[in-house]
């Protein structure tokens, strides 16, 4: 509304971009929660078939789905799987890849300030994504989603363990501050590690 008050169409999109397992596909998850919207996920590779023309039938459908389910959150994960730079793929079935491209940058433009439809792509490659993907009007806005830093990771530890039996003497910001350049999966691998062998000793 307050866009609109201001005669602009607000952002249609973001793409987050970071190295791999730093939470990318949660944050989309929390967006969509925070502002109630529906949440649709979709991997990169999910959308490519062998078949000629299934490929873009495929993207029309998603976005078809997004816009019936509005207020919708879609989400794209694995982004550069189908959004890498157009003409540089060779014999990846007639060039399904770059038709895949044409039609996600059709659909993206065709959204419509009409309905509310936000997409969130997700990869941890932007230097291969076609640069007419990232022009402002489509995924304009890039955030970086960095390793986690001390306060992030003591909140991550929490996270994963909060169902847990945790024992007294276990110093969780001693395990945050011993962790540096871990990612989230990494911790949660510690925390499930740590059940496993207090699993196995029980």
């Amino acid at each position: 509304e307050k866009f609109e008050k201001f005669g602009m169409s607000p952002s249609k999109g973001v793409l987050f971009y970071g190295p791999p397992g730093c939470g990318k596909t949660l944050m989309a998850k929390a967006v969509a929660n925070e502002c109630q919207a529906n949440f649709i996920s979709v991997k990169g590779p999910e959308l490519l078939t062998m078949w000629f023309g299934e490929s873009e039938a495929n993207v029309r459908d998603v976005f078809e789905k997004a816009r019936q389910a509005a207020p919708c959150v879609l989400f794209f994960d694995e982004l550069d799987s189908i959004a890498q730079q157009r003409g540089g793929s060779s014999g990846d079935g007639g060039g399904a890849a770059d038709r895949v491209m044409n039609q996600l940058l059709t659909e993206m433009d065709g959204v419509g300030a009409k309905k509310n439809v936000f997409i969130v792509g997700a990869t941890n490659r932007p230097d291969i994504i076609d640069t007419a993907l990232m022009r402002p009007g489509r995924l304009d806005q890039l955030i970086y989603i960095p390793m986690p830093d001390f306060e992030s990771r003591l909140g991550i530890l929490r996270a994963t363990l909060r169902k847990s039996p945790v024992s007294k003497d276990v110093d969780l910001s001693y395990l945050a501050a011993q962790t540096d350049k871990f990612t989230g999966a990494d911790l949660t691998e510690i925390c499930q590690s740590a059940c496993k062998l207090a699993i196995r000793e029980e």
